[in-house]
């Protein structure tokens, strides 16, 4: 764990500072000691970067590992052998943790910042929120980590603390936070990039990402239990978010650096080029199976429950194609991907096939283009989507949690149909989709996919069904974890597996092995396909 900590996304130390001086993610990191800046100054860039972290190498990790995206084998040979194998070694994805435990590090340095004034106070508040918020991700990717020396720039290897240990501190410091913000006069001034300034949607969103811990521990027993029900009693009157949580510290197209991550790594750069992943990642089989409402007909079990339920949502996620190249410009359009693993001629992947890309409402919201000729499309495109907001939290993702405390915690939640409905809605207004209420209609009766019939276990896939949609492209990463913890949705694995179960976890990546060897917990790409002392300790 290498502790020198700096500042990303380096600002103007003399006055004025613009959200755009937020976005220089590429720029030298030794330029400046960010202990040399004051929390203003700090702040907006630790989001901006970790987020910028999370947009890109997680989702893409997770959008795979959730068989929702796949990579184009008509133009790529078979791409993503690693994640399709998967072939987990100490370099799989660590980017993910040497740059998130790089950023986290400045929002430590806010709340252990030298405020004898209390000038700072709600500062330090919404970076204890931030720092749970990706110390979370950390946990439940790798287990056990550094956390309560790992923010310490005297100490060079610093003790890996027990995952349930993260979990209660990092649950501490949201009450805290909430706290705080409850009591102070503090104001949060214009460096605060989720949501300028109000107080009250930071309590809120602690609350959720508390909701967030807590479900995660329904399967833990004993003493964990315990706790759990106790925190989960303290929630029973919160507010929780009403809207989505977003960072922009000023994202444009006027340059590469100043764009939306996601949109910059997936769609166009500020002048107007295809990144390579525009063609390098489309959408699954899998998931075009479930959005077309198994227009193929394809009789493994997996599907059955979406016969005939075309998704409103499938034009805003990704585009619709006609089948195949051949097909007449009269053939019906839907959602075209390939089997993950699958080569062109073999099942999954028909030969001349058309496939979908990314769609309007991933790449820019509920917006939408109303220029008609090429260019101007193009144009408008790259501006929206340039400037569109990242997002932490979908009001989707936490009326699902409150939807699954409801079913699972009835005792101190309710109307678990309401919060299905609201998030599936949800769902379709963020991406600028009509129809949730037909669509909520049609799926009502259908167990796994509506949660008004069946069984408990049947209600939890349902919930865990309908978030993996409406989490894909945008947070996928809690669909992921979701999956390790209930075993829902049903994922196919890849042709190419070598597996015959997907990973509880990862590896700790090189720079542990490498620089903190002495604490570093000995695993191998083994231990990760199994339930053992190294799985998150919710998920054993």
């Amino acid at each position: 764990m290498k502790n020198k900590i700096f500042i990303l996304a380096l600002a103007s130390l003399l006055g004025t500072v613009s959200c755009n001086d937020y976005l220089d993610v590429n720029q030298n990191p030794d330029r400046i000691a960010v202990t040399d800046l004051t929390p203003e100054f700090i702040f907006p860039g630790a989001v901006t970067n970790t987020y910028y972290v999370q947009a890109r190498r997680l989702a893409q990790f997770s959008g795979l590992e959730m068989n929702s995206i796949a990579g184009n084998s008509y133009s790529y040979g078979t791409p993503f052998v690693d994640e399709y194998s998967p072939n987990i070694t100490t370099a799989f994805y660590a980017d993910v943790w040497d740059q998130t435990y790089r950023n986290m590090s400045n929002f430590q340095l806010i709340i252990n910042f030298n405020d004898a004034n209390g000038k700072y106070a709600a500062t330090k508040a919404i970076s204890k929120v931030m720092k749970a918020y990706y110390m979370q991700n950390i946990t439940d990717l790798w287990g056990d980590a550094p956390y309560s020396e790992a923010f310490n720039s005297a100490i060079l290897t610093p003790k890996y603390d027990k995952g349930e240990d993260i979990y209660k501190a990092s649950i501490a410091d949201l009450e805290n936070a909430v706290q705080t913000l409850t009591t102070t006069s503090n104001t949060l001034a214009n460096y605060d990039v989720v949501f300028n300034g109000d107080k009250a949607k930071w309590i809120a969103f602690a609350n959720t990402l508390k909701l967030r811990y807590l479900m995660r521990m329904s399967n833990v027993t004993g003493e964990l239990a315990t706790y759990r029900d106790q925190k989960l009693a303290t929630l029973a009157t919160a507010t929780f978010i009403a809207s989505d949580v977003n960072v922009n510290p000023g994202y444009s197209s006027s340059a590469d650096t100043k764009q939306n991550p996601f949109f910059n790594y997936n769609v166009y750069t500020s002048s107007g080029s295809r990144p390579q992943n525009y063609t390098l990642v489309i959408p699954s089989e899998h998931i075009a199976i479930a959005l077309n409402g198994n227009n193929v007909s394809d009789t493994r079990d997996v599907y059955q429950k979406f016969n005939g339920i075309v998704d409103g949502r499938r034009g805003r996620m990704f585009t619709l194609v006609t089948p195949l190249t051949s097909s007449p410009a009269s053939a019906p359009k839907a959602v075209e991907g390939v089997r993950q693993g699958a080569t062109p001629g073999q099942p999954g992947a028909a030969s001349g096939r058309n496939t979908s890309r990314l769609g309007e409402g991933l790449t820019i919201g509920s917006q939408t283009i109303t220029a008609t000729d090429a260019a101007g499309i193009k144009a408008e495109t790259i501006q929206k989507g340039s400037a569109k907001p990242g997002v932490l939290m979908t009001k989707a993702e936490a009326e699902f949690l409150l939807a699954e405390a409801a079913v699972r915690y009835p005792g101190a939640f309710s109307n678990a149909q309401g919060h299905f409905d609201t998030a599936v809605t949800a769902s379709y207004a963020y991406l600028g989709a009509t129809g949730a209420a037909t669509y909520l209609t049609q799926i009502a009766a259908v167990g796994k996919l509506g949660i008004t019939v069946g069984t408990t276990s049947n209600k939890i896939e349902a919930i865990m069904t309908q978030k993996w949609i409406a989490l894909t492209g945008i947070n996928p990463e809690q669909s992921y974890f979701d999956y390790t913890r209930t075993g829902f949705p049903v994922t196919p694995l890849p042709t190419i597996a070598i597996k015959t179960v997907k990973p509880n976890r990862l590896v700790y990546p090189n720079s542990e092995y490498q620089s903190n060897v002495i604490n570093v917990p000995k695993m191998t790409g083994e231990d990760v396909f199994t339930k053992n002392q190294f799985t998150p300790f919710w998920a054993r």
